[in-house]
């Protein structure tokens, strides 16, 4: 079993946001997951990111307050425990468009490594 203690999680930098400040829980390190890494992400009032994709796909779970994601023009609202799944190459947006903080839990596989 590997165990992170929240006050021991490292922060991180995810390209291509803003107002937005993560610490990685799990994942990257010797004896954590293998197959993938879960982030908690504080979204600041007007924080967000994007529009961007990966091509990886992506679990959201939003644990408080709100966020709207869209994709394709769409806006879908995430409250707390509301959860959503981005697919591979999806183009989205991330936005707080509320005067709290949104915490939001995500959950990705590992970038594929290059054959070497």
């Amino acid at each position: 079993m590997k165990v992170t203690r929240f006050n021991e999680a490292k922060a991180y930098s995810a390209p291509n946001h803003f107002d937005m400040r993560s610490i990685r829980l799990q994942g990257f390190e010797a004896g954590g997951p293998e197959v993938s890494w879960v982030g908690l992400s504080h979204f600041l009032p007007g924080g967000g990111a994007g529009p961007d994709s990966s091509p990886l796909e992506k679990v959201y779970v939003l644990i408080s307050g709100e966020l709207v994601v869209t994709v394709d023009g769409v806006d879908t609202v995430l409250k707390p425990m509301d959860s959503c799944c981005i697919p591979g190459d999806e183009v989205r947006t991330v936005k707080n468009r509320s005067n709290e903080v949104a915490t939001m839990l995500v959950v990705m596989p590992y970038p594929k490594k290059d054959p070497a």
